[in-house]
């Protein structure tokens, strides 16, 4: 019998992840159905180009009904192919399916169920559950899957919702079985305001960051596509015809990357602002916050270059992916391996 708000709380974390491991499979599911169909229309293209060359050709042996001139016009009218569009041809073959539907549906109830093991973490702790690395990793997951929600609404990019859930999965499981830890009261030094402040962005980046990584790593996945393409090989996984072009995606992990850099500059001036108030000196070249520092300096090498350099298309992406890999790093090993005065993983 659950007779405690944490009880209730590993509860609704353990639905949250069956329910983000049936979406992930809905979302797998639905990006073979775009490459089903996405591979129809290539046929149906082929057939409808060599259907229009035979039609050019009957009518070239035409020796009436008006001019060579008006005959190619007429041919030129009928078969004319529809023109691609630009980026590579990456055109948007399927819509919104209900398998997508279904699963984006099952992400929100999942999240909701995250938010709310969360919230009863902190309840049952009697303060923010920020206190070691079992709950940034709690927070910070919610944080995750709950800005691939919101942007939603001013951009789909459901596209991304196999990638975005499955690593929801992967942190949640990692986290449940190498992190946990009881609730515990927190050390002196993080018992101040400074904490909410600091871990609030801190996680908001992250969630941020994480979304930009799903695109980076998407536009790669085009970029290649679009590549092969041009150069008249395969173009491989079917599905990604039907994701925006590249350079659509390369602009969108660049203006999302944006945000969350802005989000981590305040997490490091917040973070040292918080070391003065704990330890009377503001940088202390601890391993922890070198590392914050120099996510800030790969993220701000990333804007710089391609905003002023023409770093684009695959070096920026690949530039993105590395910064993002520093974070994970930040948070895996450097918590767990380096010691030094932040030292709070509660393990």
């Amino acid at each position: 019998m659950i007779d405690t708000f944490e009880g209730y709380s590993q509860l609704s974390l353990f639905t949250a992840m069956a329910i983000y491991a049936a979406a992930f499979v809905l979302y797998s599911i639905d990006l073979a159905t775009r490459s089903g169909q996405a591979r129809g229309a290539s046929a149906g293209g082929e057939q409808q180009r060599a259907g229009a060359g035979a039609a050019a050709a009957g009518l070239s042996r035409q020796s009436a009904g008006g001019s060579a001139d008006s005959a190619r016009g007429s041919v030129a009218t009928l078969v004319r192919p529809p023109a691609a569009p630009a980026g590579g041809g990456s055109v948007p073959l399927v819509r919104r399916s209900k398998v997508l539907r279904v699963a984006f549906s099952l992400t929100v109830l999942g999240w909701l169920f995250q938010l709310a093991a969360t919230i009863l973490r902190g309840i049952d702790a009697q303060r923010v559950p920020f206190g070691n690395m079992y709950e940034f990793a709690l927070t910070a997951t919610t944080v995750i899957v709950g800005v691939f929600v919101v942007v939603q609404i001013f951009v789909d990019v459901r596209f991304v919702g196999a990638l975005i859930t499955g690593l929801a999965l992967l942190f949640l499981g990692i986290t449940r079985t190498n992190f946990y830890v009881p609730v515990r009261p927190l050390p002196p030094a993080l018992d101040s305001y400074w904490l909410v402040l600091h871990i609030l962005v801190a996680v908001l980046a992250v969630g941020l960051l994480t979304l930009a990584f799903g695109l980076a790593v998407a536009q790669l996945l085009q970029t290649r596509r679009e590549s092969r393409l041009a150069a008249g090989l395969q173009a491989g996984p079917a599905f990604l015809a039907t994701f925006p072009p590249a350079e659509r995606l390369e602009n969108l992990a660049y203006r999302v990357n944006i945000i969350g850099f802005i989000f981590w500059s305040f997490t490091l001036i917040a973070g040292a602002i918080w070391a003065e108030h704990a330890w009377g000196r503001y940088w202390g070249w601890d391993t922890k916050e070198v590392w914050t520092f120099i996510i800030w300096v790969l993220y701000a090498g990333y804007i710089h270059a391609r905003a002023t350099r023409g770093w684009r298309g695959t070096r920026a992406s690949w530039l993105a992916i590395i910064a993002y890999a520093a974070v994970l790093f930040n948070f895996a090993i450097v918590n767990i391996f380096f010691k030094g005065l932040h030292a709070y993983s509660g393990l």
